[in-house]
């Protein structure tokens, strides 16, 4: 069932944006009365799931979830239709219209993704406010496992920018770390910046980002195993262990590595409990543990809740938006470079659903949208033939000569532009098979 509500919300999501991005070519199309002859959500190759036709269009859906599409008459696209275009050119055909209006036609999709996350993410603002763990308010630094060591990172350390940065927002240190060339860290009462290392970064992505950085929290009993070694050996909720064997234990990073050295061993602990420092004697298991919880406190009281009225929302909807397409440029550096070894984690239709949380959450939901739409909306203006950005490209080009590109031309980097989506997608598709099938 969990799954289900996966796949539901990854379904719901692609099939909401793909509509309003074809709306976005299908609106300006109708408007310089240009026929639109096909509607389409998903690709239907050889055959449609669902298909009617009203006026002079087909609507459908198609069976490969991978997008949709408008197609429109005159224009050269990747259903590669050449008999009308053998035709002497009609009025209301697509290549019939002036530059600048299939300008406006042809990069309809991205602007309406652009604005959709604008106002999805003002909309959030206005119902959540902006919620996020004040940086500045981590006083104990961070703590990191050794993929952070790796990246040339410490315990202890607090985190003031990335590439020149100054980062208010804690939750979104792992991003910008992976995104970044350089962070400016205080380490020790003195100011350091270093480069990040690629490597550090493959080993972030190996393992999707999870422990290598959180905030720095004190050995503090949060809750005891009943029966086991602690609450045997007198520990109580509250207790501060700063203390182990005389070693320094007063951060759980501290306590973990201490305890890690004595397993299956009587040990000495130092324990503060209210204004009283006490020594209690304790045996650990064989795994090196004790038997309690640790008290997380650090991100609660370092969360902030600000309101957003709707005026401020309007600007701060336009900077997340902003802030998710520079992320989303990012990513591609990150993919290309063969170090971080990130085009091996690169998913598509067959595992993204994972993204969702396995119960229905409308915020996550529309918050992921927002940043899919971003995502479209720069995948779609890329200058690859084949794509919105390679056809503006021409029209550009147009514009500027005053001269019209030869439609064998445009067949050719049409074809081109085919071949490399279809590869891309055999590469998307085969990856994910890899991965279900490997269990990897």
């Amino acid at each position: 069932m969990e799954t289900l509500i996966q796949i539901a919300q990854l379904i719901l999501c692609l099939s909401f944006l793909v509509i309003l991005h074809e709306l976005g070519h299908f609106l300006p199309a109708k408007y310089f009365k240009t026929k639109i002859e096909k509607f389409y959500l998903f690709f239907n190759p050889w055959f449609s799931l669902v298909k009617k036709k009203i006026g002079e269009t087909e609507y459908g859906i198609g069976w490969l979830p991978m997008g949709g599409y408008v197609k429109i008459a005159g224009m050269i696209d990747e259903s590669m239709d050449k008999e009308q275009l053998k035709q002497e050119p009609q009025p209301w055909e697509y290549r019939s219209k002036p530059a600048w209006q299939r300008l406006i036609i042809i990069m309809g999709g991205v602007i309406v993704n652009f604005f959709l996350a604008w106002i999805i993410y003002a909309c959030l603002f206005i119902n959540h406010g902006d919620n996020f763990v004040d940086n500045s308010k981590i006083k104990h630094g961070i703590a990191v496992d050794s993929v952070g060591t790796i990246l040339g990172l410490k315990n202890g350390d607090q985190i003031l920018k990335v590439d020149g940065k100054t980062q208010t927002k804690f939750e979104q240190l792992p991003l910008e770390i992976l995104f970044g060339d350089n962070i400016t860290i205080l380490r020790d009462g003195k100011e350091l910046t270093f480069d990040l290392s690629d490597e550090g970064k493959r080993d972030v992505i190996k393992r999707a980002g999870k422990n290598f950085l959180a905030a720095r929290e004190e050995t503090v009993v949060d809750s005891l195993l009943p029966g086991k070694q602690a609450e045997m050996a007198g520990l109580k909720v509250g207790d501060k262990i700063v203390a182990i064997n005389d070693k320094n234990t007063t951060f759980f990073d501290e306590f973990n590595t201490v305890i890690g050295q004595h397993k299956n061993d009587s040990i000495d602990l130092k324990v503060i409990r209210g204004n009283e420092t006490l020594n209690i004697k304790a045996k650990t298991t064989k795994e090196g543990k004790l038997g309690f919880a640790n008290r997380f406190s650090v991100l609660e009281k370092a969360y902030v809740t600000k309101e957003v009225s709707f005026i401020q929302s309007i600007p701060a909807g336009f900077h997340k938006t902003i802030s998710t397409l520079t992320g989303q440029i990012k990513q591609f550096k990150i993919i290309f470079n063969t170090k971080t070894e990130a085009y091996k984690q690169v998913s598509g239709p067959l595992r993204m659903f994972k993204i969702f949380k396995p119960t229905w959450d409308w915020t996550f939901f529309w918050s992921f949208t927002a940043m899919f739409s971003v995502w479209l909306a720069f995948l779609n203006v890329l200058p690859i033939p084949g794509l919105d950005g390679g056809h503006a490209v021409f029209i550009l080009i147009e514009m500027i000569t005053r001269k019209k590109p030869t439609e064998k031309t445009l067949e050719v980097a049409q074809t081109i532009g085919v071949v490399i989506l279809l590869t891309l997608m055999a590469l998307v598709f085969g990856n994910d098979i890899w991965h279900l099938v490997t269990g990897k």
